[in-house]
């Protein structure tokens, strides 16, 4: 939305189902409104009179997370059904869907240096059980929903998505913020250990929130239905971003692996020959920058009195908008 605003955009609308209180993001000229999408008349409302729809809506987290929650996360396919039947309803003129690379064949990333995934690695498809299931069924849904109604989909396959303002406590944040956090807490505390899920041997690409929001915003704006990676090509072990962390963070900590804990596929890593033909872009910011600004923000998260709200206390007092 930051973003959106900043190009000039108005008549903008944020639904998100959590409290107003728990937004890391609030603008006084936006209409905030709080909705269960799962549920297909507030869809409607959520969309009344909109034009544009920007679908990011998962119940969805970390490894741990989706792990241990795989029925949540298919009800997920609840929201994204009931935006595409209101959308078409509403003669929306564009729907985004933010899919996942966790739609790919598990087959394909059994080993920590496997090869960069490429679109036409989903099929046959063997996603991620629970999560990648959902996305790939909803990517099937945006494309029949264009092909019998005429509504234009757009789909980004999303690989590792991190950056400030993000979980990064109570098990559904992703590794960059995770370590980020036991990090900082490692230097508050005085502790000279870290946990570790897995062996640190498995491997993945991170995408910072910026890059992403620019990849979204170009797949947005272009003629290209088909999903298209949204992600970095650069791939590092998990070992790799505590060194980096550490690094940022001045301190050199003893690990401690926790083999039994859930940590995916051995590797995985975005190839983004599609997007670079079809959209000529790639992401920008390396992963030493992206991970500062994510540590400092975490650290100040991490320092925060217990009583507050991180980023909350700050929200502006929303007021009433049109939608675009």
């Amino acid at each position: 939305m930051a973003r959106l605003r900043a190009l000039g955009f108005t008549n903008l609308r944020s639904v998100d189902v959590k409290p107003l209180c728990e937004w890391r993001q609030v603008f006084a000229d936006v209409d905030n409104m709080v909705l269960d999408l799962k549920e297909i008349d507030l869809c409607r409302r959520a969309l009344n009179d909109a034009s544009i729809v920007f679908n990011f809506a998962a119940d969805m987290g970390g490894m741990g997370f989706i792990e241990n929650n795989k029925a949540l996360c298919m009800l997920s396919v609840l929201i994204n059904t009931h935006l595409l039947q209101a959308s078409q309803e509403l003669r929306v003129k564009r729907f985004f869907f933010a899919s996942s690379a966790c739609v790919y064949a598990a087959s394909k990333q059994d080993k920590p240096a496997s090869i960069g995934l490429r679109e036409e690695d989903a099929y046959p498809a063997e996603p991620e059980d629970g999560y990648g299931w959902e996305k790939l069924f909803s990517e099937r849904m945006c494309r029949h929903f264009m092909e019998d109604f005429g509504l234009q989909t757009r789909i980004a396959r999303f690989h590792n998505v991190y950056g400030p303002n993000g979980a990064f406590k109570g098990g559904r944040e992703k590794a960059p913020a995770a370590i980020c956090r036991k990090v900082a807490t490692a230097l508050v505390a005085g502790d000279r250990t870290i946990e570790v899920w897995g062996d640190g041997e498995q491997t993945r690409s991170f995408l910072y929130i910026d890059d992403a929001i620019e990849g979204t915003l170009t797949l947005m704006g272009s003629d290209v239905s088909e999903p298209l990676n949204i992600g970095s090509e650069r791939m590092v072990s998990i070992n790799g971003l505590v060194d980096i962390v550490e690094s940022i963070a001045g301190t050199k900590l003893v690990r401690q692996y926790k083999l039994d804990a859930p940590m995916g596929v051995r590797g995985r890593n975005s190839d983004n020959r599609m997007v670079r033909s079809r959209l000529g872009w790639n992401p920008e910011i390396a992963l030493e920058d992206g991970l500062r600004k994510t540590f400092e923000w975490v650290s100040d998260e991490v320092s925060r009195p217990a009583t507050t709200f991180g980023g909350a206390e700050d929200l502006e007092r929303p007021r009433s908008a049109q939608t675009a």
